[in-house]
């Protein structure tokens, strides 16, 4: 599912114009990247809890030339299923 897709299913299940849903998946898109970049989590109760942290730097390894290579620090995005969506799941 691409967020087009994501899109005609809000508006098809809201009653929505698929105007009003891209806004309104927009917005909410918008209010979880917020949250994390001001370093929150973004619960969505049910569903999941959207999490930043550091990955450390570390050294690696060009797989081409086998050279060793600085891999910088940097945010990342962690995702952890709710139970109700873990349970849908199986």
């Amino acid at each position: 599912m691409n967020k087009g897709d994501l899109i005609n299913k809000i508006a098809e299940e809201a009653n929505l114009t698929k105007a009003q849903a891209s806004d309104a998946l927009s917005a909410t898109l918008s209010a979880i990247s917020e949250t994390l970049k001001d370093g929150d989590k973004a619960s969505l109760i049910g569903f999941g809890t959207f999490s930043v942290t550091e990955r450390s730097a570390r050294t690696g390894r060009n797989p081409k030339t086998g050279a060793a290579i600085d891999i910088p620090a940097k945010m990342v995005v962690k995702f952890k299923p709710g139970k109700e969506l873990s349970e849908s799941l199986n």
